[in-house]
C-alpha cells in the first residue's frame, strides 16, 4: 500500500455487479484506507462502464468519501501499483453465454454457465485472459493480491495459481454464503454461533455444520431441507432451477450438497427444465440480458446513488460482498472464516496436491489458511476425482489450444454424452466462439473449410436467438 492509501483495480468494471462491490467497500470504509478504485473494461463494454462508473462515483460521494473512481479501457496502465486486483469479466459478454446454453440444448444436452459444455467453453475463453492479466501484473503490481470471481471460478483460479504462477490468488463464490445462512435459519441459531466445514471444488462442494457445544448438526439440516414434505425443497439460488434432491441419497452422504449438485444428482429434471426454457427462448442468459438492460436503465438515473434492490434478481448476490470481505481480512489480518478456491496443498487428500479446491479456512494477512478436510466417502470421492480430472484437462486445452484434449474433456464430462454428439457440439461451439478462441484458430479454420453443415447449423440456430 502506498502512503496515499489502497489502490484497488477491478477488471470487468462495467459489470452490473459493480454497485454491490462499491457498496461493500463503503461498508468497510473504516477497514479499507482506499485512495483509488479503478474500473477497467474493454471497448465493447465502454457504454456499460460509463454508466456504472458514474453511478459508482455518486455512491462514493453520497457516502462522504474522498476516494477517486477512475474509468479506463487501458488495463496495463490501470494495474500500475495496484494493491488488490479483482476480476469479474465475461469474455464475449452475455451473447457468448447465450451460445454456451443454446447450442448444447439444441442437441438435448445441458447448456449452463459453469457446468457441462457451456462451463468448459467459458473456461476456454477465460483462462488465456486471466493468464494475460497475470503477465501484466508481474510488471505493474508484483505484490498485488488477485481476487477472482470470474466463472468458472475454480478452473480460472487453478490456472492463475498453477500455470500463471500467481500464488497470491484466491477464488470466490457466493454459493457457500447462502448455504451458511440457510443452515442457520433451519437450526434457528445465529450463523456466527455455528461452525462450518466446506470441501470440494467450485460449484461441486459439500459441507458439514456443528454448534458451539460441539454437536454436529448436519443431519438436522439435511432433514429440515430435504426430508419429503408437501412443500418443495428450499433453495437460495435464484439462477438455477430448484429440482429436488433424493433425501435418501443425501442422508447416505452425511454431508450437505452444493446447490449446483442438482445438475448431477437430479440431472434428468434439470435437463428437462432447461430444454423447456430453450424452446420458449428463455434460457438463463436470455433472461439475464433483459434483467441487465433494466438494471442499466436504473443506473442511468443521475439521482441513484445506492445499490438498487433489483440487483438481487441478477443471481450473484453476495459475490461482490465476499470480495470486499476478503480484501478487508487480508489488509487487516482479521482471520475471517471464509470459503474460497485455493491451492490444495494436501487439504483434500483425494485430490492432486497442486490443484485448486474450494474449502473453509481463515483469511490472514499472508493469505488463506485452509482447514484440513482429509478424505471423502466413496460416494463423493469417485465423482469429485472425475470432475477434477475433467477440469485439469479443460485447463490444459484452454492454454494450449489442444483440440484433442478439448474433445477428451467433453467426453469425460458427466453432463455431455460421448461419441458423435460430443464432437458435434464441440465443433459447433468452436465455430460459434471463433472471435474469442485464438488458441484454436487452426482447428476453427479447418472446420470453416471442411464442415459446411456445422457452420449452417450454428448460423441458423443463432438467428433464432
Amino acid at each position: 500500500m502506498s502512503k496515499d492509501g489502497l489502490k484497488i483495480v477491478t477488471i470487468g468494471g462495467g459489470s452490473s455487479y459493480t454497485p454491490e462491490l462499491i457498496e461493500g467497500y463503503i461498508k468497510r470504509k473504516d477497514l479499507l484506507p482506499i485512495s483509488e478504485i479503478v474500473l477497467v473494461d474493454i471497448e465493447a463494454g465502454r457504454h456499460k462502464l460509463d454508466i456504472v462508473g458514474e453511478m459508482a462515483k455518486r455512491m462514493v460521494k453520497a457516502a462522504g468519501l474522498d476516494w477517486t473512481v477512475t474509468l479506463t479501457l487501458d488495463r496495463k496502465s490501470a494495474l500500475k501499483d495496484a494493491d488488490f486486483v479483482t476480476t469479474q469479466f465475461r469474455v464475449g459478454l452475455l451473447d457468448a453465454r447465450v451460445k454456451d446454453e443454446r447450442i448444447p440444448l439444441s442437441h438435448g444436452v445441458l447448456g449452463q454457465e459453469t457446468n457441462g459444455a457451456g462451463g468448459m467453453f467459458k473456461a476456454f475463453r477465460t483462462i488465456p485472459v486471466i493468464l494475460d492479466i497475470i503477465e501484466d501484473m508481474k510488471t505493474q503490481c508484483p505484490d498485488a493480491w488477485l481476487v477472482n470471481f470470474t466463472n468458472p471460478a475454480g478452473m480460472v483460479t487453478e490456472a492463475a495459481i498453477k500455470h500463471g504462477g500467481w500464488k497470491k490468488t484466491v477464488g470466490l463464490c457466493n454459493v457457500p454464503i447462502g448455504h451458511r445462512k440457510m443452515a442457520a435459519e433451519k437450526l434457528d441459531i445465529p450463523e456466527e454461533d455455528l461452525f462450518f466445514k466446506f470441501a470440494g471444488i467450485n460449484h461441486f462442494h459439500w459441507h458439514r455444520v456443528w454448534d458451539k457445544q460441539g454437536q454436529e448438526r448436519t443431519h438436522e439440516v439435511i432433514d429440515a431441507i430435504y426430508k419429503p414434505t408437501d412443500e418443495d425443497q428450499e433453495s437460495h439460488l435464484k439462477n438455477i432451477h430448484n429440482a429436488s434432491f433424493h433425501y435418501e441419497q443425501i442422508r447416505a452422504l452425511e454431508m450437505l450438497p452444493c446447490g449446483y449438485h442438482r445438475y448431477y444428482y437430479a440431472e434428468d429434471e434439470m435437463l428437462k427444465h432447461s430444454i423447456e426454457e430453450f424452446e420458449k427462448g428463455e434460457t438463463r442468459a436470455q433472461v439475464v440480458k433483459k434483467t441487465e438492460a433494466r438494471l442499466f436503465e436504473l443506473y442511468k438515473d443521475p439521482e441513484l446513488d445506492y445499490k438498487p434492490e433489483e440487483l438481487s434478481q441478477r443471481g450473484g448476490t453476495h459475490y461482490s460482498d465476499a470480495a470486499c470481505e476478503i480484501i478487508a481480512a487480508i489488509q487487516n489480518d482479521l482471520r475471517t472464516e471464509m470459503v474460497v478456491s485455493t491451492e490444495n496443498n494436501g487439504t483434500v487428500t483425494d485430490l492432486p496436491y497442486d490443484c485448486a479446491v474450494e474449502v473453509s479456512g481463515v483469511v490472514t494477512s499472508h493469505g488463506f489458511e485452509p482447514y484440513n478436510w482429509g478424505s471423502f466417502t466413496p460416494e463423493a470421492r469417485g465423482v469429485i476425482q472425475g470432475m477434477k480430472g475433467m477440469e485439469e484437462t479443460v485447463i490444459r486445452a484452454a492454454i494450449d489450444g489442444d483440440y484433442n484434449r478439448a474433445l477428451s474433456a467433453f467426453i469425460v464430462n458427466p453432463l455431455v454424452p460421448g461419441g458423435v454428439v460430443a464432437k458435434d457440439i464441440l465443433d459447433q461451439m468452436l465455430y460459434a466462439h471463433k472471435d474469442h478462441l485464438p488458441q484454436f484458430a487452426d482447428k476453427i479454420r479447418e472446420i470453416e473449410e471442411n464442415q459446411p453443415d456445422t457452420i449452417n447449423y450454428v448460423d441458423e440456430l443463432m438467428k433464432s436467438n
